[in-house]
């Protein structure tokens, strides 16, 4: 299905040229061998359209993300081939992180971020990264692909190597528990997210290294703030968590791209998607402003 591309918060945001950009948008619609709901595919022309629909000042600190010289490119629909799409994807996220841009890429199914985490490893080798997800992604394959979006955290883990934290898991294998177990891993599972107490967001901040790649499953969030998404697991983070959270990172690390995956529209209702534009600006407003970018 081909729909209208609109660029993130409509065409008046749209900065013409990457080379004035600061802020990239990378679409990403990629969505292969799902293990539930489908849809994710067409989910960042959703989170564009919906993201146009925006106001472009920050409610909490007042800035203008409208003036943060936005670029969004045009999508990117790669290979049906796993192994392919991920190597198509690192390379447009290096592309525009070799320009010294704040690369925000929009899935998709998680495996969209996999190439993107891949470019950022190869820029910053230093980098961690912060999950924001229902399940820990650690199986080594699933439905037939390493690559899958249930493998994406096994791929960081094994094979970029990166450090990593995780946050609001509530779903996983015996497999994966078992992984964690081996590697010593301390994920914050949802159980233990305190909604009265943020003390825990900032233990999270100080397990991160200095740079930071942050991938925001949706499914991360309760889904009575985001039902979208493919596998909707009950007793996720709050909206107001998760923004705290960005905040919380954003203020003690660097964060060098992000990317927002598995929006799953639904018909007849846009909150869903709503609500992915809107964490993107809070990316925006609370990780971009703290980024130096390096030469």
């Amino acid at each position: 299905m081909m729909h209208n591309f609109i660029p993130f918060g409509g065409n008046e945001f749209q900065i013409p040229d990457i080379e004035s950009a600061r802020i990239v948008v990378l679409p990403l619609c990629y969505e292969n061998a799902p293990s539930y709901g489908t849809g994710s595919g067409e989910g960042p022309f959703y989170i564009l359209n919906a993201s146009a629909q925006l106001e472009c000042l920050d409610e909490e600190s007042l800035v203008n993300w409208g003036l943060m010289n936005i670029h969004t490119l045009p999508p990117l629909i790669p290979s049906d081939d796993p192994e392919q799409a991920v190597k198509q994807m690192r390379s447009a996220a290096e592309n525009v992180m070799r320009q010294n841009k704040f690369l925000l890429s929009l899935g998709g199914d998680h495996a969209i971020s996999i190439g993107p985490m891949m470019a950022a490893s190869a820029i910053y080798p230093d980098v961690g990264v912060l999950q924001i997800d229902a399940h820990l992604d650690l199986r080594d394959e699933w439905n037939g692909s390493r690559y899958n979006h249930a493998c994406v955290m096994r791929r960081v883990a094994e094979d970029i190597k990166l450090p990593m934290v995780q946050v609001g898991i509530r779903s996983f294998s015996p497999e994966e528990a078992e992984f964690v177990k081996k590697k010593g891993f301390k994920p914050f599972y949802a159980h233990e997210t305190d909604p009265l107490d943020n003390t825990w967001m900032e233990q999270v901040a100080d397990a991160l290294p200095e740079k930071v790649y942050m991938t925001i499953d949706l499914d991360g969030l309760d889904p009575s703030v985001i039902p979208g998404t493919g596998t909707p697991e009950p007793g996720g983070l709050s909206y107001r968590q998760v923004v705290r959270l960005i905040k919380a990172v954003g203020r003690k690390k660097k964060i060098v791209a992000a990317d927002i995956n598995e929006l799953a529209k639904i018909k007849g209702t846009q909150v869903s998607e709503f609500t992915a534009a809107k964490i993107a600006t809070k990316i925006f407003v609370y990780c971009f402003g703290n980024l130096k970018l390096e030469t």
